[in-house]
C-alpha cells in the first residue's frame, strides 16, 4: 500500500507560503514514516489555504473560518495514517 501525501493549497498573494512552509515541516518531522510526501501548492484562488490528505479535504480555512492549530492537524493526520500512534504531548 502507497503512504499518504499531504498537499497544502495555500494563496501566495496573502503572503501564506511561509505557515505552509512551517506545517509542511512539523508534519514531515511528526510522520516521517507514515507520509510519502507534503507538498506546497499556490493557489490560483485568493484566500485559499486547504489541507488535504491523498486528495480528501482535512482542512479548509474559508470553512473552518480559520488557520488549523499545529496540534490539531497533527491530530488529524494521525487519525487517518496511524490511529494507534502517540503523539506524546501533542495528545495532552
Amino acid at each position: 500500500m502507497d503512504k499518504p501525501q499531504i498537499d497544502i493549497e495555500y494563496c501566495p498573494r496573502c503572503g501564506w507560503l511561509l505557515r505552509a512552509a512551517y506545517m509542511s515541516q512539523e508534519l514531515l518531522t511528526t510522520f516521517s514514516d507514515e507520509l510519502k510526501s507534503v507538498s506546497l501548492s499556490p493557489s490560483q484562488q485568493n484566500g485559499r489555504y486547504t489541507i488535504r490528505l491523498n486528495n480528501e479535504i482535512l482542512f479548509d480555512r474559508k470553512t473552518e473560518g480559520r488557520f488549523p492549530e499545529i496540534k490539531e492537524l497533527k491530530q488529524l493526520i494521525r487519525d487517518r495514517v496511524n490511529p494507534e500512534r502517540s503523539l506524546g504531548h501533542t495528545d495532552r
